[in-house]
């Protein structure tokens, strides 16, 4: 049963239903996404609030897009699968404070891209069939295994200062079907969003299994470098006109290894946190990114203290 959250921002019950019957009727055209019981609020064109927001976007190949005012992202669903991308984790690299994510899907379908920086950011990050910004993937004989893209998605909360939703993926790997069920939350005013991730084999709890979080190093053009005693990874690298730093950061008790992976082919070089499952088959970490352009974070030095600083 599907729940709406009418009014929430002032407008019209009639434009919420309408979002929603869309949802609905692309969802059918999905059959591998199921539309879990959800309390929808979409935001009016134009609102300038900062806050937090999370959708489902069937309307570009099943996108799930998440932001708050200082970062924004996506995940790759069901109508990707036959594409390069998997679990990896798409960066927005936004440079305003309210919410960008239907503004630019919107601009996009009337031709205006994102991949080129109108005044509020852009997507110029690439992520093909790497981990991207905070990917996980299996750690199976000295290689990342990624569990391809999402096949359902459910919305537990969308607030102005807190969305949590979860990302369900799933992938048999040697006969052994393993599955992630992804949680993230992200909040105002964070720059890493957080994860909780139960991980399974053949549908039971995968206790004591090797996980891997990554960073892109864009086939070698970024810096990586890392802090192991404090839990953390980071990438820095110059992107278009501007610099970028990624990072991903768990609790250090519960990291195994920091891996770093430098490879000829496309995509596949990482900087790596390898941690395993506790006896329940969960583990918690946090990613994102600052961005030059967007001013605060400008510097690899201001990058690294960042993390260090445990904001």
């Amino acid at each position: 049963m599907t729940k709406i959250m009418n009014n929430l921002f002032g407008k019209a019950t009639i434009l919420t239903l309408t979002i929603v019957l869309s949802l609905t009727a692309s969802l059918a055209e999905s059959p591998n996404v199921r539309f879990a019981s959800v309390e929808v609020a979409h935001l009016m064109e134009g609102d300038k609030k900062a806050r937090t927001y999370a959708r489902f976007v069937p309307e570009r190949i099943d996108d799930f897009a998440w932001e708050n005012d200082k970062i924004a992202f996506r995940a790759y669903g069901p109508a990707a699968r036959e594409r390069a991308e998997n679990s990896g984790i798409d960066a927005w690299l936004k440079r305003v404070d309210y919410p960008i994510i239907n503004k630019w899907y919107k601009e996009a379908e009337e031709g205006k891209s994102y991949h080129e920086d109108h005044g509020e950011g852009l997507d110029n990050y690439h992520v093909g069939s790497s981990a991207g910004c905070g990917g996980t993937g299996i750690w199976l004989n000295g290689k990342r295994e990624p569990l391809e893209t999402f096949t359902e998605y459910e919305i537990i909360e969308v607030s102005p200062e807190r969305s949590r939703f979860k990302l369900t993926y799933e992938r048999e790997i040697d006969g052994v079907v393993y599955g992630e069920e992804k949680t993230i939350t992200i909040e105002l005013g964070k720059r890493l969003f957080q994860v909780e991730s139960l991980f399974l084999k053949d549908n039971q709890p995968a206790a004591n299994l090797p996980i891997c979080v990554g960073l892109t190093t864009h086939d070698g053009k970024a810096e990586a470098f890392f802090n192991r005693s404090e839990g953390w990874i980071a990438t820095w690298e110059s992107l278009g006109e501007s610099e970028l730093g990624t990072g991903a950061r768990m609790d250090p008790s519960l990291l195994h290894s920091v891996v770093m992976v430098d490879r000829e082919a496309r995509d596949e070089s990482h900087i790596f946190l390898i941690g395993k499952t506790d006896a329940e088959g969960r583990i918690s970490y946090e990613a994102g990114y600052g961005w030059k352009k967007a001013g605060e974070i400008t510097t690899r030095e201001a990058w690294r203290n960042y993390l260090s600083n445990k904001k």
